[in-house]
């Protein structure tokens, strides 16, 4: 089976359904490029999908909550699950998709991943080779270590869980709304009428996570974004509240391992196993990309 390169935005949906559909192999791996601002409507798949942001910021929502993908992390999510897709800033996904129970211990839950360099190595290459290889052959290889090293990547708290409580829910949008580290959870508890014993039970509960580590992610959300188009950490951290650029860096450090700066631009933003141009319709080694 040959790789899709559509020409036309209106082709991509069909030409990425197709390769899915006719592939028998347990893996296939795709590649998409995006421009900024692009939205993939509401969707899902017959196969999980491992989403990789090479470069820019992907959010992706789903009936559960929200998740945000910068470079260097991935979305596993699972086969059946209605997302969306939005791109902030140009964008290289890349993409894996497998089918359910080919390996145990594929996650069964949308989960945020961090992407090992071994596991980067192997979707750039595995977007360049033939789908259905032989498994004996140096492509069927590198299919298969791909797939055993799906359940070993490490989880990374970049989701955003939705409260089920409708009241709780409503507190939460206004607050990714316009987003504050000075929220308190006295304040919430006061506007549903609760304990705040109670308020901090129910919110555990339904988000996994306390109102101090959601509100954090829920900055980090709004940041991310905004950073990724190149706006001033400055002008970023004063307009969440934060009273000093220091204690947003702080925040932004303990959530993704490094400041701001450095985060957004210590990947690195080639991508050797960029597909090579195609022909109009389709090509062996081609990337799915959108022009």
């Amino acid at each position: 089976m040959r790789r899709p390169d559509p020409s036309r935005e209106i082709d991509i949906d069909l030409a990425r359904r197709t390769v899915l559909e006719q592939a028998s192999g347990e893996t296939v791996a795709l590649a998409s490029d995006y421009p900024g601002g692009w939205r993939i409507k509401r969707h899902n798949h017959t196969r999980g999908q491992l989403m990789n942001a090479l470069d820019g910021v992907v959010v992706v929502v789903t009936d559960a909550g929200r998740w945000i993908i910068p470079p260097q992390y991935g979305l596993w999510i699972p086969a059946g699950v209605f997302h969306e897709v939005e791109i902030l800033g140009d964008v290289k996904m890349r993409s894996v998709y497998v089918t359910p129970g080919a390996i145990d211990g594929l996650p069964e839950v949308v989960r945020v991943v961090a992407i090992t360099d071994l596991m980067r190595a192997l979707i750039i290459e595995a977007v360049t080779l033939p789908i259905d290889p032989e498994p004996t052959s140096r492509a069927g290889l590198v299919m298969a270590l791909m797939l055993r090293e799906i359940p070993r990547l490490p989880e990374q708290p970049l989701g955003l869980a939705m409260p089920s409580d409708p009241k709780l829910a409503a507190l939460c949008r206004r607050f990714i709304e316009a987003p504050s580290p000075a929220a308190r959870i006295d304040d919430w508890a006061r506007d549903l009428a609760m304990s705040r014993r109670a308020f901090t039970r129910a919110f555990r509960a339904q988000t996994g996570l306390s109102l101090t580590e959601w509100r954090q992610q829920a900055c980090l959300f709004a940041a991310l974004p905004r950073l990724a188009r190149g706006e001033a950490v400055t002008g970023v951290a004063m307009d969440l509240g934060y009273e000093s650029v220091a204690a947003f860096t702080t925040m932004f450090r303990r959530m993704l391992g490094a400041p701001p700066k450095r985060y957004l631009s210590g990947h690195d933003s080639q991508d050797p196993g960029r597909a090579r141009p195609a022909s109009s319709k389709i090509d062996q080694t081609g990337a799915l990309r959108l022009p």
